[in-house]
């Protein structure tokens, strides 16, 4: 197991320079410099995508993956709150993958995910041996200690949300982060299309636990959540059943939770939980919690009032929610939300707490 040195500032252009430090953005190696540094102030904020597609864009055009050192093979944006992420406990980057690129192998200790923003059927990422194609909105877990790399092989960018809960070990834990290169540039693909999702459909291999586990070196009360694939199409049919038949919750709207495909239970991974969000019934009520929440907008548009603060949000926006910070959600019509949360780390210690605002 290998702990990578930092990257040295790669070359970019004035243009994506500029763009980057007006829109609190950063490419991923130069924030892996600065991991293991609290955020004393977590404020409210929003990344348009606009910016962010702007900026990201131009480091495409600056730095192809090949030029990049190893361990830091991955185009990524990373909207940054004050120094190096979106919060102490949730990294949050745009990562894209050119036509013919691959990021390559490799692995590490943090859970991660990710949320296809604009891809297709022949982007994919290879996950445990197993070739996950990702198209709009498909939703991909990589467990810990899992080999994963990205390729294109269509022609056309692909891009997506990078989710890891990589700042609660390395700043509020102060922890290292183990990590570690594969010998080849892309894994050898070693199962069928479709087989991680088999194992954890209503069968299940008999002759393995119930407990989902997979083999790695870090050990806990909580099994590694396994390699899947959420396709966007099945979420969304079953969001709008649950909202078509059911009264929404006063201050989320319509949820659905994504689980952990070895236990069917929220959350997805011991330290962040995930669900999709739909608002179609006007404006929440006001509450708060001592959780960090963030928050992607698959679609629609509208407005989140965070602490007096309101946030203008549109399609493919990042926004964050500080923690004890009173908030509330206003969509101008519908609107789907990817939301993000770090609750089940403070549930974990009993420390949760949420109320309701009287107004």
């Amino acid at each position: 197991m290998v702990q990578e040195e930092p990257a040295d500032l790669l070359e970019l252009s004035d243009d994506t320079r500029t763009l980057l430090e007006q829109n609190d953005l950063r490419p991923l190696w130069e924030v892996e410099n600065d991991m293991g540094t609290l955020i004393d102030d977590l404020e409210p904020d929003i990344w348009k995508w606009e910016d962010i597609q702007a900026a990201i864009d131009g480091i495409e055009r600056d730095v192809p993956i090949a030029d990049l050192p190893p361990g830091f093979q991955r185009r990524v944006a990373v909207p940054i709150n004050t120094t190096h992420a979106i919060s102490n406990t949730i990294y949050v980057g745009v990562q894209t993958v050119s036509p013919g690129e691959t990021a390559p192998s490799h692995r590490h200790a943090a859970s991660a995910l990710r949320f296809t923003i604009d891809g297709h059927e022949d982007m994919k990422t290879v996950v445990a041996g197993e070739e996950f194609p990702m198209k709009d909105n498909d939703l991909v877990t990589t467990p810990q200690w899992e080999w994963h790399d990205h390729i294109n092989d269509g022609d056309e960018t692909a891009a997506w949300l990078d989710v890891l809960d990589l700042p609660l070990f390395l700043d509020t834990l102060n922890n290292s982060h183990v990590f570690e290169n594969h010998e080849l540039e892309r894994q050898p693909v070693t199962k069928t299309q479709g087989y991680w999702d088999s194992q954890y459909g209503r069968g299940r291999p008999a002759n393995e636990g119930a407990d989902g586990s997979i083999p790695g070196p870090f050990e806990g009360n909580k099994a590694a959540t396994p390699p899947y694939r959420f396709g966007w199409d099945e979420m969304e049919e079953t969001l709008r059943q649950r909202a078509d038949n059911n009264e929404p919750d006063p201050h989320d709207g319509h949820s659905l939770a994504y689980v952990n495909p070895a236990t069917g239970e929220s959350p997805l991974f011991p330290t962040m939980s995930f669900r999709a969000q739909l608002l179609n019934e006007g404006a929440t009520n006001p509450h708060f919690h001592n959780a960090t929440e963030v928050y992607f907008v698959i679609e629609g548009e509208g407005t989140t009032h965070v602490d007096g603060e309101a946030l203008e949000w549109d399609k493919w926006d990042i926004f964050v929610v500080p923690p004890d910070a009173p908030h509330h959600h206003e969509p101008n019509d519908e609107a789907v939300l990817l939301g993000m949360t770090d609750e089940p780390i403070l549930r974990s210690m009993n420390f949760y707490a949420e109320a309701a605002i009287e107004e």
